[in-house]
C-alpha cells in the first residue's frame, strides 16, 4: 500500500542493500562487534516501499551496526504468496505491507510469530482491532482508497458507485488484481460493504464494461493512470498531499473520490515471519519502525498517515481527503470470507461466471 515513487522499477523482484556496516561501538567487545558485523536482517516488502525504506534502513542500520536486505516482490499479495510458499524453509525473517484485507489470510497460513511492540501505546486501538488484535501483525501507517482523477482532464467525476456505471464512465477505470494487490483487495472489499454479499457479484458484473485495465499491483496501474491511458484509478485519498508536495505546495491537481461519501481504510502491518533465525533483530526492527524516527518518514515517503499519535503531520496533509463514514468489513467477516470472495470474483470476472452461476455453486 503506502507508496508511492513515480521513479520507482517494476521489476518482480528487487533486492538491494541499504546502507553499509558500520563500525563497532566504542565500548563494545570484539567478538560482539564481530557477532553484530555478521548479522543481515532479511525484510520482504512491497515495491513502493522503497521510498521510504532508503530513508528509515539506513537509520536501523547505523543504530544497531546491521545490514538489512530489503526484497520486494510486486505488491502486498504477491508478499505474501511467496510467504506461504517459502512457510517450511522461511528465507525473510520480517515482512512489511500485510493489510487488514490479508492479515487473516497470513494468520491462518502460520507465516508469522506474535510480537507486541513496546511502543504500541503510540498506536490508536482502533487501528490495532482494525488490523490484528493479536499482534501476529502491527499497525505502521493507514490511509482510505479513493478513486482518482486528473483535475484538468475530469471535471465532473463519477461521486456514487453507481455513478461509475453510467455509458459515459465505460472503458475509465483502472484497478488492481485481489489476488495480487492489497488495494485491489480492499478495493473489492469496499463494494462487498456497499452492496453486501452477494449484491457485490451483481455490481462487478456491470461494472466489468468500466473497466480499462486490472494490474496486478498499484505502482503499475499507477503509471498507466498517470501517463493518461485512462482517466479513473483505484488508489488513495492521501494523492492530493503527494501532488502538492511535489508542485512545491500548490494546488493539487489530482482529484479525490470516497464513493458514496464511505472509505474503506486500508491498515498496513509488520510482523515477524516465523522460523527467523534473528528474532531480537526482528524486534527490534518492529521496534524502530513504531518510533518516532520512522514515523515521521511515513507521511512523505510512504504517501500514508503513520500509525503513531505522536508524528505532526506535515502541512501538504491539509489536501488529504480524511474519509468521514468508514465501511470496513470486521476482521473477523474478512477471515471467513476471504478466500471465497477471491475464488468467486476469479469466477465472476476471469471465467466468466454470472452471478446467478455462482451464488447456485455456494456449499
Amino acid at each position: 500500500m503506502r507508496y508511492k515513487a513515480l521513479a520507482i522499477g517494476l521489476a518482480l523482484i528487487v533486492v538491494f542493500s541499504l546502507g553499509c556496516i558500520g563500525s563497532g561501538g566504542g565500548n563494545a567487545s570484539t567478538s560482539k562487534s564481530t557477532t553484530q558485523k555478521s548479522q543481515t536482517l532479511v525484510v520482504y516488502s512491497y515495491d513502493s516501499f522503497q521510498d521510504v525504506a532508503k530513508v528509515i534502513i539506513p537509520k536501523f542500520e547505523r543504530k544497531y551496526n546491521v545490514k538489512v536486505d530489503l526484497i520486494t516482490l510486486g505488491d502486498a499479495g504477491n508478499v505474501l504468496n511467496r510467504l506461504i510458499l517459502e512457510k517450511d524453509h522461511p528465507k525473510a525473517d520480517v515482512v512489511v505491507g500485510i493489510d487488514n484485507s490479508l492479515a487473516a489470510k497470513a494468520i491462518e497460513a502460520g507465516v508469522l510469530e506474535v510480537y507486541k511492540p513496546r511502543d504500541i501505546g503510540a498506536v490508536p486501538k482502533d487501528l490495532v482491532e482494525g488490523l490484528d488484535p493479536t499482534y501476529h501483525l502491527v499497525p505502521y501507517d493507514y490511509g482510505a482508497i479513493a478513486i482518482v482523477y486528473k483535475k484538468d482532464k475530469v471535471g465532473n467525476p463519477p461521486k456514487t458507485f453507481e455513478d461509475l456505471l453510467k455509458p459515459q464512465w465505460k472503458k475509465s477505470l483502472i484497478l488492481e488484481d485481489p489476488r495480487t494487490s492489497s488495494t485491489g483487495m480492499a478495493f473489492l472489499l469496499w463494494t462487498i460493504a456497499a452492496y453486501g454479499d452477494p449484491g457485490w457479484l451483481y455490481y462487478w458484473e456491470k461494472l466489468k464494461p468500466q473497466i480499462y485495465q486490472i494490474t496486478n499491483g498499484w505502482d503499475s496501474g499507477w503509471e498507466m493512470w498517470d501517463k493518461g491511458e485512462a482517466p479513473l484509478f483505484v488508489s488513495y485519498a492521501t494523492d492530493p498531499a503527494y501532488d502538492a508536495y511535489y508542485k512545491n505546495g500548490s494546488e493539487p491537481n489530482i482529484g479525490v473520490v470516497l464513493l458514496n461519501g464511505t472509505a474503506y481504510v486500508q491498515i498496513e502491518g509488520a510482523g515477524i515471519v516465523k522460523g527467523t533465525k534473528h528474532r531480537e533483530l526482528a524486534e527490534k526492527f518492529i521496534d524502530f519502525l513504531l518510533s518516532n524516527e520512522a514515523q515521521r518518514e511515513i507521511p512523505l515517503h510512504n504517501w500514508m498517515f503513520p500509525a503513531s499519535d505522536n508524528v505532526t503531520l506535515p502541512e501538504v496533509y491539509k489536501y488529504a481527503v480524511k474519509p468521514g463514514k468508514i465501511v470496513n468489513p470486521s476482521p473477523e467477516e474478512i477471515k471467513a470470507k476471504h478466500n471465497e470472495w477471491v475464488k468467486e470474483w476469479v469466477e465472476l470476472m476471469i471465467q466468466g461466471k454470472s452471478p446467478e452461476e455462482i451464488i447456485k455453486g455456494r456449499g
